[in-house]
């Protein structure tokens, strides 16, 4: 796959179980490996449905990386309006994965850059993404990207 290769558009009903799949691909690789808390069967289990109610719903982004009539990775993000507590509307990028043998024609960057003029037209004064601090290929990739950390979290299992 080539930079010319990369086709990112917005995702369809008939994307859902390419969707499904690039899911479980994130849900494996990422969490599955960094989180034992996670049930890595959550994209097969609810991802369908997940999905279909995320394409319906104006708040959400969900985008594909098609080739060939292939999805080879996927971008779910939301906008969020601002609140007493929060006061400025922000886009959250919730989900990306690329499929690794894709990853090398900036199909990652050009999923984002979408995520990010969809953003810009809907309002957003920021976006926001997290990642396990642990995947530090995940960080430098959003740092590349114009994110800067802002928050820890800390875990205790009790």
């Amino acid at each position: 796959m080539t930079d010319q290769d990369v086709i990112v558009r917005r995702a369809r009903t008939e994307d859902i179980p390419g969707l499904v799949a690039s899911s479980a691909g994130l849900f494996a690789e990422d969490g599955g490996t960094r989180d034992t808390t996670i049930n890595v069967d959550w994209p097969h289990e609810h991802g369908a449905a997940s999905f279909a109610a995320a394409l319906e719903d104006p708040t959400r982004l969900v985008l594909v990386v098609d080739r060939e009539t292939r999805v080879v990775g996927h971008l779910m993000g939301s906008v969020t309006e601002a609140t007493d507590r929060r006061l400025v509307k922000s886009a959250t990028l919730i989900s990306m994965y690329v499929r690794p043998e894709h990853r090398r024609a900036r199909a990652g960057a050009a999923l984002v850059g979408e995520f990010l003029a969809w953003a810009r037209r809907e309002g957003a004064e920021e976006a926001e993404v997290t990642a396990y601090t642990a995947n530090a290929d995940a960080i430098r990739f959003y740092e590349r990207g114009g994110f800067t950390p802002q928050l820890v979290t800390l875990r205790q299992t009790l």
